[in-house]
């Protein structure tokens, strides 16, 4: 489960303070897809690096899994990442040079799982995202942006995260390739009882979540 209770994050601009996040909370239980929806500059993209730990808040307090990640040392939160937090980009981040099935196994190299169990994992998850064996060993660039998407989703999963976050993961592919995306996710939030926090401008979207936010200047509002 995800709580957020009273955040702040607030950047100086010259003689100027800013708050990017204003006094957010939210509550994501575990298994359940929420959604945050605002434009550009709106703080969707701070509050997310707060919630992935990539940043720290001004104020207020963070918790997964009853865990207050605003009180960890540098290093906690470097094994923080690693192990509850499953990161899914709207550029896919693959690293280009390795196999599908090799970007699945890295984040468990990372957390010392052993090589077969790396892999015997990262093949369930590619087939349970939907690529072939043959898919498997392709590298990104001989793949389809909705199968690149794929594996950057298999890649999160791979370390059994609380919490999977999604930056605009539809933003670079077509309608329908992008709503078999947002089926995955949602199928997957069930199967795997994972919460899943995905960032979009997309209403589309949005509308189909368990959860809906709506961020706008750095203060955030349920949908009912």
């Amino acid at each position: 489960m995800l709580q957020v209770k009273s955040v702040i994050k607030q950047f100086s601009n010259g003689d100027n303070k800013v708050l990017a996040v204003n006094n957010i909370t939210l509550t994501v239980k575990q298994g359940q897809f929420a959604s945050i929806i605002g434009k550009s500059g709106s703080g969707k993209s701070t509050l997310l690096a707060l919630l992935g730990a990539l940043d720290r808040p001004s104020k207020g307090r963070i918790l997964v899994d009853d865990k207050d990640i605003t009180k960890l040392s540098d290093s906690e939160l470097v094994k923080y990442r690693c192990q509850k937090i499953g990161f899914v980009f709207q550029a896919y981040n693959l690293v280009p040079n390795l196999t599908a099935l090799e970007n699945v196994m890295l984040p468990m190299e990372f957390s010392k799982v052993k090589k077969g169990e790396r892999k015997k994992r990262a093949q369930e998850l590619l087939k349970q995202v939907g690529l072939d064996d043959k898919k498997q060993h392709r590298k990104p660039s001989n793949l389809s942006g909705g199968e690149q998407q794929r594996v950057a989703i298999a890649r999160a999963l791979a370390n059994k995260p609380s919490v999977i976050l999604a930056d605009e993961p539809t933003g670079n592919l077509d309608s329908q390739t992008g709503k078999m995306i947002f089926d995955l996710l949602h199928g997957l939030a069930k199967s795997e009882k994972t919460t899943v926090v995905v960032v979009t401008h997309d209403l589309s979207i949005a509308g189909r979540t368990d959860i809906t936010f709506t961020l706008s200047d750095g203060k955030l509002t349920e949908k009912k």
